[in-house]
């Protein structure tokens, strides 16, 4: 296995937060690259909605007690 192809392993691993199946070795390094760029955009995708959810959720909670709430839940 080329370094390249260590290192595009490596950084999907990261993206996975597990090791890759065995399978993905058969992926060429460019492969493996647009693999993981796809889930990180994915992650930081869901992670902007789950944002949004609980900012809109707060307006539920009155004026006073948004700021004290925010900080318990959102440590």
């Amino acid at each position: 296995m080329s370094t390249e192809a260590r290192e595009r392993r490596e950084q999907l691993s990261a993206e996975l937060r597990d090791e890759p199946a065995e399978s993905f070795g058969q992926l060429a390094p460019d492969q493996l690259a647009t693999l993981a760029d796809a889930l990180k955009r994915q992650r930081e995708s869901r992670a902007a909605g789950l944002n949004e959810a609980a900012e809109e959720a707060l307006k539920l909670v009155p004026a006073l007690a948004r700021g004290p709430v925010r900080r318990i839940l959102f440590r």
